[in-house]
C-alpha cells in the first residue's frame, strides 16, 4: 500500500470516526469464510456496517479525529474489525447473539456516546444498556399516563367533576 493509499484510508476511518457516536472494536479472527459470511450478513440485516481494519491506519485516524478515544488504542492489537451503528446496543445484542454458535467475536472495546468500555467481559451489559429510542418510548409513556388518567376519568364519569374527582380517587386507591 502506498503512502497516498494509507493517508487516503486515514482520512476515511477519520471521517468514518466522526460521523458514528456508537464504535465497537472486535475481533474476528478465527471465523471461517462461511462464519464471517454469516457475521457479516447479520450486521447487514442488522443495519451495522462491519469493516476490518489495519491497526496503525486505525491508530493514526483516532489521533486525528477530534473525539476522545481514552484507552481505546492499547486494544489494537491482533485483528481488528470495527462495528458502528445508530444503536448503542445493537452490536452487543448481535455479538452475543452471534456467540451462541461460535466463539467469535470476540468485543475488545468500545466507544459509545462518548464513554468507552474495554473488554470482552463488558458485551453482556452493553447489550443490556437500553438504546437512546428506548429510553425514549419509556419517558413519553410516563409522561402520557397522567393524561390517560384524566381521560378514562372524563370519559367513564361522563364529565360531572364530582364523578371525575370520585373515578380519580378510586384510581390512586
Amino acid at each position: 500500500m502506498t503512502r497516498e493509499e494509507k493517508s487516503k484510508v486515514i482520512e476515511r476511518l477519520t471521517a468514518e470516526l466522526a460521523d458514528n457516536t456508537n464504535i465497537y472494536m472486535t475481533d474476528t479472527s478465527g471465523l471461517n469464510a462461511i462464519e464471517t459470511s454469516k457475521l457479516r450478513r447479520a450486521c447487514f440485516k442488522a443495519n451495522i456496517k462491519l469493516s476490518v481494519v489495519k491497526n496503525s491506519l486505525l491508530a493514526k485516524a483516532m489521533e486525528a479525529s477530534e473525539k476522545d478515544f481514552g484507552e481505546l488504542n492499547q486494544v489494537l492489537v491482533g485483528n481488528t474489525a470495527l462495528m458502528y451503528s445508530k444503536v448503542g446496543n445493537l452490536p452487543a445484542k448481535l455479538i452475543e447473539e452471534f456467540r451462541k454458535k461460535s466463539e467469535r467475536p470476540i468485543l475488545k472495546g468500545a466507544s459509545i456516546e462518548d464513554a468507552v468500555y474495554l473488554g470482552d467481559d463488558q458485551v453482556g451489559f452493553l447489550a443490556r444498556i437500553k438504546s437512546r429510542e428506548e429510553l425514549l418510548g419509556e419517558v413519553i409513556t410516563i409522561l402520557q399516563s397522567p393524561t390517560k388518567n384524566l381521560i378514562s376519568a372524563l370519559l367513564s364519569s361522563k364529565s360531572k367533576i364530582s364523578g371525575v374527582l370520585k373515578t380519580l380517587a378510586n384510581k390512586k386507591e
